[in-house]
């Protein structure tokens, strides 16, 4: 397995300088933020000139991308068909840089309506003509397992995927997401093995002292943080996914307050790389 980084903490820099901050943190491997307008890859604006410029630079450092990322809430009332454009703009740049992944957010259920009525009744149709642009340039749709999108518990991945049974749409597994709601982070991964395209590094600390005052419907108990600083065991995962045929990249999220960008992306390489 690689380790790699999703490059969103850097979005003040350009690509060049992330490329260099990587290699400074020893990771090897990049999840891209490409929508358009961000300055790593600008998915509305990448020409073939560029991307072969890209190319080279990776390749100098022995690099590679695992996908590129477009998270965005792609329901958001009256803005539906531009997401789905911009999706298109995503995959196509993919394409060109010879990257099979797209990472995103499968939508946030819109206001009165559940997150099963919203996978069977909307999502369906959002996905249908960027799923159709996916499979015509070979690239593979990945979900964000974020609980607040209609993806909370595994009864919803598995609504999901029975509304949307295509072979290029699945899963950018985040397992930080279920610990915090006392779902078991395993069993999506035997689970769900032939969904699983991409794999984001997240862990999730929990404050027992917290959850035991302000219960779990309180605030406060639990928070995001780099892999090694929480609940995760991550020997365990990492067998786990190679067990049902995942042998690809750890993407490390950082959303870890306690750590600046550079120091808590090479923690989390440190702790991951021995285990991969």
């Amino acid at each position: 397995m690689h380790i790699g980084m999703l490059t969103r903490p850097f979005d003040d820099a350009p690509f060049e300088e992330v490329l260099a901050i990587a290699e400074e943190v020893q990771i090897d491997c990049l999840e891209v933020i490409a929508q358009p307008g961000s300055p790593h890859i600008d998915s509305a604006k990448l020409t073939p000139k560029r991307a072969g410029a890209i190319g080279e630079m990776l390749e100098e450092r022995g690099m590679t991308i695992s996908a590129l990322a477009y998270y965005r809430d792609v329901l958001e009332k009256g803005k539906a068909k531009r997401h789905q454009q911009a999706l298109i703009k995503v995959i196509d740049a993919a394409a060109l840089l010879g990257v099979d992944t797209v990472c995103t957010l499968a939508g946030f259920a819109p206001a009165g309506m559940g997150k099963h009525e919203c996978i069977r009744e909307v999502l369906p149709g959002f996905w249908k003509p960027v799923l159709q642009h996916a499979r015509k340039k070979k690239v593979r749709l990945a979900m964000e397992n974020y609980h607040k999108t209609c993806l909370q518990g595994l009864d919803t991945f598995e609504a999901l995927f029975e509304a949307i049974p295509d072979k290029h749409f699945g899963l950018n597994y985040d397992p930080s997401h279920l610990v915090h709601q006392g779902i078991d982070h395993l069993v999506p991964v035997s689970a769900f093995a032939d969904r699983i395209f991409h794999v984001h590094a997240k862990d999730t600390l929990i404050d027992e002292a917290r959850k035991g005052r302000v219960g779990v419907l309180g605030e406060g108990w639990w928070r995001y943080v780099i892999p090694g600083f929480g609940r995760i065991h991550w020997g365990e995962l990492v067998t786990h996914l190679r067990l049902n045929g995942y042998d690809s990249v750890l993407s490390i999220e950082h959303e870890d307050e306690t750590q600046s960008r550079e120091e808590g992306f090479l923690r989390g390489s440190l702790h991951l790389e021995p285990l991969c």
